[in-house]
């Protein structure tokens, strides 16, 4: 992201509300505070050069000096950086390798902790595995190593997966890719164009979100209940907008948990079907239940396509993905790789294929694991936090959790301040929707996550009455 130029006008309007009453000294602490928390929630992109101070205080109507005070603060505390002829550009309080790694570093030390990533380290298996992958890459060590389809025995264990799970497959129907966002960013390339809408549903992955606007596509969010999918709401919304693809996180929603049930898949699989789109259902935490299985595959058909990833149940530094659809779909996603990518790394997907046909007690283990984990924090939180709302999930890796009041963004500048990163749920809507909830993993030990609760009921009484700040709806010209 160098390089890129944050936008005066959408800046002022992703800011809101955000001035104090009283003095100008109070008035610069407040614009401190909102920039920063437009850093911290994603919605100011990393090494994004801001307009310069006097443009700056003209297009938000205060004063030079208090945008100058502002600015300082936020560069003493490590949000922006100077650089002589260039201009100021907004960072993290971190070294250059911890600020590359970001909100992404599964345990950033002890003085903070990481809630804003939902995904476990790697166990024993994972290792075992590399170690088997190294022994079996020789013969492949002759060839020129580029493969757009994937090795034949990962696309068999993936094939036999399906297969077990009651959908007909076979290899030649997987793509292996380098992780399902990898897999989406493939299916957008070779099936829209840009201008085509893509219907969501609304929370989602905020990675998907970006791969559709970045390819030019028009997100069209259709809203979760707190029951889970408004079929008939997405159904119509399918006809009336008749959109290119439809995407859909089926098996333990992210954010929020919820399992589409195999009814409503055929149904909305049937709609897609009756405006010639393509559905594609990201199943990357299907594996990770707790007492029930979600329901088998119930959307066969040539419209029909599936994502899947290694990196949720095993490790996240595993990046091997994969689309499961029909063979004519599945060789216009090979064509139309090419100009993303060369294939994936063979080693990556030796270890993928050991671990995926070998012995699946770790995949039982984790599960058991993450339960324990899940109901540690909610007893956490219904104890020192009482008026935070959330229900517990059937699997997956995180609580979607809704505050008393719209607050996520001061909440996530103050949790900061107590050692806790966490992510809003602006992060994972359209138009800053999602401002009361805020999404909790639990991925940590049980005493790490009871900490890390310890700490936000500390940050969220510091936030008081306080009102919220009211930032205005993203704009896609931000930078």
């Amino acid at each position: 992201m160098a390089g890129a130029i944050v936008n005066l006008n959408s800046l002022s309007r992703h800011l809101g509300d955000w001035r104090a009453a009283g003095s100008e000294d109070v008035a610069y602490r407040s614009l401190a505070d909102a920039l920063k928390g437009l850093v911290l929630d994603g919605r100011l992109p990393l090494d994004a050069r801001l307009p310069g101070e006097r443009r700056l205080a003209e297009g938000l109507g205060v004063s030079r000096i208090t945008v100058s005070a502002a600015l300082d603060r936020l560069r003493a505390d490590g949000f922006l950086t100077s650089r002589v002829g260039s201009g100021t550009f907004t960072a993290l309080p971190f070294s250059r390798a911890e600020r590359l790694e970001g909100l992404f570093h599964v345990a950033p030390g002890p003085e903070v902790m990481n809630m804003a990533t939902a995904v476990l380290p790697a166990g024993a298996p994972v290792h075992a595995a590399y170690a088997r992958a190294l022994e079996s890459l020789p013969p492949h060590l002759p060839g020129h190593g580029y493969d757009p389809i994937g090795l034949l025995p990962l696309r068999r264990a993936v094939a036999e997966a399906y297969v077990r799970d009651g959908l007909p497959t076979g290899p030649e129907q997987i793509v292996v890719t380098a992780g399902a966002q990898n897999g989406l960013g493939i299916v957008l390339r070779a099936f829209a164009r840009p201008g085509d809408a893509v219907v969501i549903d609304h929370p989602t992955y905020p990675h998907a979100i970006e791969a559709v606007v970045r390819a030019g596509l028009r997100p069209v969010p259709v809203a979760l209940t707190a029951a889970g999918w408004d079929i008939d709401g997405l159904i119509g919304t399918i006809q009336r907008v008749r959109p290119r693809l439809v995407y859909l996180l089926g098996a333990h929603q992210n954010p929020t948990g919820h399992v589409l049930s195999a009814q409503d898949e055929a149904a909305v699989a049937r709609a897609v079907a009756g405006v010639g789109g393509l559905l594609v259902l990201d199943d990357t935490q299907r594996e990770l239940w707790f007492e029930r299985a979600p329901p088998g595959p119930a959307a066969p058909g040539p419209h029909v396509v599936r994502l899947g990833s290694m990196s949720k149940t095993w490790w996240g530094g595993l990046r091997i993905g994969w689309i499961r659809a029909d063979v004519d779909v599945a060789d216009a996603v090979v064509r139309a790789r090419a100009s993303m990518d060369l294939g994936t790394a063979v080693i990556e997907q030796l270890a993928a294929a050991h671990l995926l046909a070998g012995d699946q007690t770790p995949v039982i283990e984790r599960r058991r694991t993450l339960a324990g984990r899940e109901a540690a924090l909610s007893a956490r939180l219904r104890l020192r936090l009482p008026t935070w709302e959330t229900t517990r999930p059937p699997g997956g890796l995180s609580l979607w959790v809704a505050l008393p009041r719209p607050v996520a963004a001061d909440l996530v500048v103050q949790a900061q301040t107590h050692g806790v990163i966490l992510a809003p749920g602006t992060r994972f809507g359209i138009d800053g929707a999602f401002q009361r909830f805020v999404r909790l993993p639990y991925c940590l030990p049980e005493t790490e996550l009871e900490t890390a609760v310890d700490r936000l009921a500390d940050a969220w009484a510091e936030l008081g009455d306080r009102p919220a700040r009211r930032a205005k709806t993203p704009e896609p010209d931000l930078f």
